[in-house]
């Protein structure tokens, strides 16, 4: 029924029912677009912008540690965090999204446009003065502001000259290129003390608080600070407390090496500065109502503590754990006492005694968050004293054993964990009863909906269970059926880190109980609906399967484990490749038990491969991969002809990661099955592959080569030479890949197909490779004609590459040289029938004008020399080493390097004492570039001959009668 149309009367104050523009939109619609426009703007960010942001170390960083940000260095006063109104605003503000609903009228803009035209003008680069910087950012001005400025350098006084100069030193530090940086680094640690420690630090700590910083930057100014403080001694002390604010975030941070980083640091500011200014600078800290600062107080505390003795420290911590003002002083100095043990590692055993006696009243502390940290400490002690110290705890098992018995809650899991962490170190008696009493307290708290209470649970089952008296009995009547039934549940498997423990857990409870008991009880998470669950069940059969193998399995439980893993992979729809390696593990350690099975597990392989989803084909060729060997333990020779048959058929796949799983498991049934028998014959399967090698996939590249490869190696007959060649030429397009993986299979492929067809062919597209520009595609080639000559023997290939070698061109020369390079490197000691045939030709490299020329012939003749030593060719040694030496003076990185291993090498085959007679007269000749070239070929010779080399030594008139005057006009 309508109903009629009703008119209000619309009042003149009324907002609701004002007609004009009020239906524009709805409000529900409005925000809807405008939440889509936020979203759009997200996505359509500037990517460099993006990946700017994504560098800076605050972007990488979670809450708790972006707070470091926030501190404050203030001269007079302990460390404190931002509080202030003025503090707040100065802080940063994370800038409202804007959308096309936001749209104002115009308003007049703040600055003028000469303003913002001068503003980028100072953000240029190139700053007047100095040179080679990478960047400057707008972060940069506020920090170097007295370098930016216009002023002329003649009225500035000394100070502010002194100054610039500094700044000018730390911004190419900051934002140069390599060899500026290097050089300004230099300067800077040189002129440390004439800049004085007051200059250094107001100017460089501010910069590491700085939020726009990126981790390259604040790696640089910490190697500064590092670099300053062995400098600057002494004079470091009045501000080891703002290095300390800066440095100490450095212990908490994700990233290992920047935490050991920070611990470098604090180490030498402790040796420079000494115990009492750490200690003075530190003690505000230890009691801070903030926990982060008395967090990193503790830690840098530790690391105080490792650098100047433990034994220096023990009364300050004594003092810090015994404090009568403060619990948060006792919850710091206990702290210190966790950080010391998981420093010093098993280390803390020299020292467990003072250490422990500091902590042990805390075990009864009326505040409940000391008691917490001391029996957590007390487990990282033992932890790290294992198997040793038990002596040293005895002291403090009773009141642990008391608190068991009365604490509830997160206090029972600390006092329970350092028992667990003190049972292994017993004597197998006293861990009997003790973890016999422990088990009443695990089971009782089977049902905790704690999370931290569940990981001490498991913990201290993992140490409990391997000791001798806890039978599998025991374990199987009483733990056992609980841990199953209260931890395999599906909320477990959805904690991530929770999952692993029980996992693990697992894994170490089935060394007792056994494989058959664990399966038995894993069965039902395997044919469980929950994915994360059938997952997690998974992980855990594959690991009980191969630490304990499968012998122990009735026929029953073998049937029902095959089936629960069928069900666990016909269901998958995650990509998570642990279901197929479960099932490969255990069909693997099966072995030919797995017969009956085959039929229904080839034929889900079957279907699955045929399935719409890509993922679902992948797996099923990866799984057909592994099942193959036992398939062929099993004779069943006809169900891997089935198999190839369908696979040979899959080769159009479309999706390449598919279709290189694909091309494995064929490679496999290659291996397994005898050529006579293949089904399709190998003559059909490699035409078929000779196209998909222009795939540019990875997976389809690395397979499909090795495949090819197994075919050249196998059954070289059975392709035309032909299709061989056809092979290499596609192959020769993959020399010039990326990856190192698919360049080396195509060398090696090479080799096989080099054999079977012959080095003519094969060498005729080599050498023609040898005439492109690109280097990489001429390195590869090298290495392909040097595998050939070792496959195929070098009397085939060092004739046609020598000819080779007679083409005017630079770009073939080197390959020919490169490619003997690698020949001489692989053929080994048959170098020495070919050492006189090869000489004039190296000779004729060595003498060339071209500095590549000379490198790549002094690296033949490392690997020459090298492998033909005490064959009696050392006259065509010394002919090589004459014209080689002069060469020692090249500056060129790369090439000196070369000369210098071909010189070590020539030394090698001809003997320290006719080698040494190349340098005496160079050790003191009146040119410091001779001298210094010289002297680092003498330094390689000492390292190498020390004791050999003393016969050899130039005889005086003062050390012996012989003394041949002549001698004096040589040196």
């Amino acid at each position: 029924m309508s109903h009629p149309v009703q008119f209000l009367k619309a009042d003149s104050n009324d907002e609701s029912h004002r007609l004009s523009g009020q239906y524009s939109i709805p409000q529900d619609l409005r925000e809807n677009l405008q939440e889509e426009a936020a979203r759009i703007g997200e996505k359509e960010k500037d990517v460099l912008q993006e990946k700017m942001i994504a560098k800076t170390v605050q972007n990488g960083e979670d809450s708790y540690h972006k707070r470091r940000f926030d501190m404050r260095i203030e001269p007079d006063s302990g460390t404190r965090m931002i509080t202030s109104n003025e503090d707040i605003q100065n802080a940063v503000v994370p800038r409202k999204r804007k959308s096309r609903w936001d749209v104002k009228g115009y308003e007049p803009p703040e600055e003028s446009q000469r303003t913002v035209r001068e503003r980028a003008e100072n953000a240029l680069v190139d700053v007047e003065g100095i040179y080679d910087l990478m960047f400057v950012k707008p972060s940069d001005h506020k920090y170097f502001a007295a370098i930016m400025s216009k002023k002329p350098i003649n009225e500035l006084s000394k100070d502010e000259k002194n100054e610039r100069a500094f700044l000018t030193l730390l911004l190419k530090i900051k934002n140069g290129n390599t060899a500026s940086r290097r050089t300004s680094m230099r300067l800077l640690t040189d002129k440390a003390v004439k800049f004085g420690p007051e200059m250094i630090f107001d100017r460089l700590l501010p910069i590491l608080l700085d939020r726009t910083l990126e981790d390259q930057e604040r790696h640089l100014m910490i190697k500064t600070i590092d670099r300053v403080l062995y400098k600057l001694g002494e004079l470091t002390r009045p501000y080891a407390h703002k290095i300390l604010v800066v440095t100490a975030p450095l212990l908490i941070d994700e990233d290992p090496i920047v935490r050991s980083t920070g611990q470098e640091i604090i180490t030498n500011l402790s040796t420079v500065t000494g115990l009492a200014t750490m200690l003075t600078v530190m003690r505000p800290d230890i009691e801070n109502e903030d926990e982060y600062i008395r967090n990193i107080t503790a830690r840098a505390t530790a690391v105080v503590a490792k650098a100047l003795g433990v034994k220096q420290l023990l009364p300050f911590i004594n003092a810090a754990c015994h404090s009568r003002k403060s619990w948060k002083a006792r919850h710091t100095g206990i702290k210190i006492v966790q950080q010391i043990g998981i420093i010093l590692g098993i280390g803390v055993l020299n020292h467990l005694t003072g250490l422990i006696s500091c902590i042990k009243d805390n075990l009864i502390d009326d505040h409940v968050p000391v008691r917490i940290v001391t029996a957590n400490t007390l487990s990282t002690l033992a932890e790290n004293a294992y198997p040793y110290g038990i002596e040293v705890f005895n002291a403090i098992l009773e009141p642990l054993w008391k608190g068991i018995r009365s604490h509830r809650g997160k206090v029972l899991s600390s006092f329970l964990k350092a028992v667990g962490s003190m049972i292994p170190l017993m004597d197998q008696e006293y861990a009997g009863y003790y973890t016999t009493e422990a088990m009443r307290i695990i089971r009782r708290e089977f049902d905790t909906p704690d999370d931290d209470m569940k990981k001490t649970i498991l913990i201290v089952l993992q140490k409990c269970s391997g000791i001798e008296s806890i039978s599998p009995t025991f374990l199987r009547e009483e733990i056992a059926p609980e841990f199953f039934q209260k931890f395999w549940v599906r909320r477990v498997a959805l904690d991530r880190p929770l999952n692993k423990v029980v996992t693990y857990t697992t894994v170490v409870l089935a060394e007792k109980l056994g494989c058959s008991y664990t399966i038995d009880k894993l069965l039902k998470p395997l044919r469980d609906e929950a994915e994360p669950f059938r997952t997690m069940a998974v992980h855990a059969v594959t690991k009980v399967v191969n630490m304990l193998g499968t012998a122990d399995l009735s026929e029953r439980l073998e049937t029902r484990l095959i089936d629960a893993l069928l069900i666990a992979f016909q269901e998958q729809t995650n990509n998570d490749t642990i279901i197929f390696k479960g099932f490969g593990a255990v069909t693997l350690s099966l072995d030919i038990r797995i017969k009956p099975f085959l039929a229904p597990i080839v034929s889900t392989i079957l279907n699955h491969l045929k399935h719409k989803a890509s993922l679902v084909r992948q797996n099923a060729a990866d799984l057909c991969a592994i099942l193959i060997p036992v398939i062929k333990n099993c004779h069943e020779f006809e169900m891997l002809n089935k198999l190839n048959i369908i696979l040979y058929e899959s080769l159009g796949e479309v999706y390449p990661e598919v279709l290189g799983s694909i091309i494995n498991a064929m490679r496999c049934i290659l291996v397994a099955l005898d050529l006579d028998k293949l089904q399709p014959p190998v003559n059909q399967i490699l035409p078929t592959l000779t196209p998909i090698l222009r795939n540019k996939h990875r997976k389809v590249e690395v397979n499909t080569i090795k495949f090819i490869g197994l075919i050249a190696k196998i059954a070289p007959t059975r392709a035309p030479p032909k299709e061989w060649m056809r092979i290499c030429f596609e192959l020769l397009e993959l020399l010039k890949s990326t990856n190192k993986e698919i360049r080396r299979s195509a060398n090696t492929t090479f080799g096989f197909i080099a054999e079977a067809i012959g080095p003519q062919d094969v060498l005729v597209a080599l050498l023609n490779n040898l005439k492109v520009q690109e280097r990489q595609l001429r390195v590869c080639t090298a290495v392909a004609i040097g595998i050939v000559a070792k496959v195929c023997g070098p009397y085939n290939v060092l004739p046609v590459i020598m000819n080779e070698y007679t083409t005017p061109e630079t770009n073939v020369q080197n390959g020919v040289l490169k490619a003997m390079s690698f020949m001489f490197e692989y053929i080994g000691n048959m170098s020495k029938d070919y050492i006189y045939f090869i000489t004039p030709l190296l000779e004729d490299a060595l003498t060339d004008r071209d500095l590549v020329h000379r490198q790549t012939a002094s690296n033949a003749i490392s690997h020459l020399a090298l492998n033909c030593s005490g064959t009696g060719h050392e006259d065509a040694f010394i002919h090589l080493l004459n014209i080689l030496i002069p060469n020692i003076f090249e500056t060129s990185p790369h090439a000196i390097l070369r000369i210098l291993e071909g010189l070590e090498a020539l030394s090698q085959a001809v003997g320290p004492g006719i080698f040494m007679n190349y340098v005496w007269a160079g050790l003191f000749h009146p040119a410091k570039n001779v001298r210094k070239a010289f002297w680092r070929v003498y330094n390689n010779l000492y390292v190498m001959y020390q004791d050999s080399m003393v016969p050899f030594y130039p005889v005086t008139p003062d050390n012996n009668e012989r003394y041949v005057e002549e001698l004096d006009l040589i040196l």
